[in-house]
């Protein structure tokens, strides 16, 4: 990013800031509807000293990054496998397509039936939502390998294992980091969903605790922090994709 770049985004930064804290009272806007940045920014430090903001934080962003692995070791893993068996994909292929059209929040009910108000709904939850994305990018990509070089690789008595490795599983690379890129922003989503429905810790029940008590500042609180979550995610995705994918040359703008 260049200087011009740093200082477009932060002037940006000033003026939502600026225009959070002069437009609520400008058209008297009450503060359980819309909260000012000053008392956003308050009810922030009242948060961190009387209500765990700290351990919350740290429950979701833990929940979040545990189910964004898992489910994207279970997505990749799933994709590979299914990309390497065309039976199994045409069996598989109608169940898979059905619980990826089913809405994942809808689980979440179910799992706390299931485990009570434990991490495990949230965290299942999260992996379901990472889940897919992945299972689906992996999965078409091994669809669109060269055949000419899988051809080639036979032809010179490549076993089964050889060929991914050194063939498949680098072509798929890209395709992979797309998915992850996704998951990592879903990942936020399941977690969130989880706490709402059936969570006693996480920032998700923090929105629901405000919601009770029409504290707009603590919901808005909580979503920037899950925003910060979803950024941080992302970000180290982004990072390691930039190294696994070093070869592949960058547009030039």
């Amino acid at each position: 990013m260049s200087l011009r770049d740093v200082i477009a985004v932060v002037l940006v930064a000033i003026m939502t800031v600026v225009a959070w804290e002069l437009l609520p009272p400008l058209f008297n806007i009450p503060k359980y509807i819309i909260p000012t940045f000053s008392q956003t920014f308050a009810e922030l430090l009242r948060m961190a000293q009387a209500e765990n903001l700290l351990r919350h934080t740290l429950s979701t962003a833990m929940m979040t990054t545990v189910g964004f692995v898992v489910g994207s070791l279970l997505g990749a893993a799933g994709g590979y496998l299914l990309g390497m068996s065309t039976f199994w994909e045409r069996v598989l292929s109608p169940y898979i397509l059905g619980l990826q059209i089913a809405p994942k929040v809808a689980f979440a009910p179910l799992f706390i039936m299931w485990f009570g108000y434990t991490f495990w709904p949230k965290l299942l939850v999260t992996i379901l939502i990472v889940f897919f994305p992945i299972l689906v990018n992996v999965l078409q990509s091994m669809k669109t390998v060269d055949r000419d070089m899988i051809n080639l690789a036979r032809a010179y008595s490549l076993s089964r294992s050889q060929i991914f490795w050194k063939i498949e599983f680098p072509a798929s690379l890209p395709a992979l980091m797309a998915g992850l890129r996704i998951g990592a922003t879903l990942a936020v989503i399941g977690v969130t969903v989880g706490e709402l429905v059936g969570g006693n810790t996480g920032l998700g029940y923090l929105i629901t605790y405000a919601e009770g008590q029409a504290n707009a500042a603590m919901v808005f609180n909580a979503i920037i922090l899950l925003t910060v979550i979803g950024i941080a995610l992302y970000a180290v995705v982004a990072a390691i994709e930039a190294r696994v994918l070093h070869y592949i040359p960058k547009a030039r703008r």
